[in-house]
């Protein structure tokens, strides 16, 4: 079969095995869009074992520095300042997103801001009580340093990881799928 109906076929298996696990008996321990989008990064770094490795790399790595952001902004209030204080603190956690890009398994900068992102969506977009969105201190943000599921790294990493590992999963059984000639094509 070629190389495209093959990945095709392995992505909407493993993506409908995936969904039932995230939905179902992994609900509140994995988020099913945060697997999608390392599943999808694993696939823009390349396919292979070292995109896997820079997938997760990278998606922890940027869900760890937007946690540490949050942990700024809870710890060290500064609302005499506002909207700037959390653009500073923005500014400055994304800079050591891309500054660490010599490393290599730090290397893809969009896995870093993936991580970066999923965890601040995640994070603002679940307020405790209507008209509490972005709140320190409701939502998952009153769980930072909970060492369990509720906190949005824990999620959030579990669910990156899986997501890449997914689709390692489906980059292999597309290659089993696939006609001998056309993986070498």
């Amino acid at each position: 079969m070629p190389q495209l109906t093959a990945l095709s076929i392995s992505i909407a298996v493993l993506g409908a095995v995936w969904s039932y696990l995230a939905l179902g008996p992994l609900s509140g321990f994995v988020l099913v869009w945060a697997g999608f989008i390392a599943w999808g990064c694993f696939f823009h770094s390349g396919g292979d074992n070292k995109a896997l490795v820079k997938t997760i790399a990278g998606n922890a790595y940027g869900a760890f520095v937007a946690w540490i952001a949050f942990l700024i902004l809870r710890y060290v209030p500064m609302s005499a300042l506002g909207a700037i204080w959390p653009a500073i603190v923005v500014g400055v956690t994304v800079f050591f997103l891309v500054i660490v890009a010599s490393v290599d398994a730090l290397s893809v900068v969009p896995a870093t801001v993936y991580g970066y992102a999923a965890l601040v969506a995640y994070s603002l977009h679940q307020p405790s009580a209507p008209g509490a969105e972005g709140q320190m201190g409701t939502g998952p943000l009153q769980n930072l340093t909970s060492a369990s599921f509720a906190n949005p790294l824990v999620l959030l990493i579990v669910s990156l990881v899986i997501g890449a590992v997914f689709g390692y999963a489906s980059s292999q059984l597309s290659k089993a799928l696939a006609k001998p000639d056309a993986v070498a094509a």
